[in-house]
């Protein structure tokens, strides 16, 4: 899913209330999650998961085509982490939501 697409079921399941609204604030919501992850704060969210940044040392790498050595920089990264509620409800058996890779062979 993408984010049109969330503004679209949002505006299908709340039919009282404008489209532009609706991206308005899935816009806002969306900000303030990554303004809050680049000020170095965690953002959880009860029942779903919460978001974090990692820090990842500088190392050295291989280039896969030339297996020349590569210096990578530090960074930081976002990570995120399912909420228990979240893991439990992809994790139901017969979950009719989630399709199985081996049903897809």
């Amino acid at each position: 899913m993408i984010k049109s697409e969330l503004v679209q079921k949002l505006a299908e399941d709340n039919p009282h209330l404008f489209t532009r609204d609706i991206e308005r604030i899935v816009a806002t919501v969306f900000d303030e999650i990554s303004g809050a992850l680049a000020n170095g704060d965690r953002v959880e969210l009860r029942g779903f998961g919460a978001f974090s940044v990692k820090h990842r040392e500088a190392r050295i790498g291989r280039n896969p085509r030339t297996g020349e050595a590569v210096a990578i920089e530090e960074k930081w990264t976002p990570f995120f982490k399912a909420g228990k509620e979240m893991r439990e409800r992809l994790n139901k058996p017969q979950n009719d939501n989630v399709i199985s890779l081996k049903s897809q062979g």
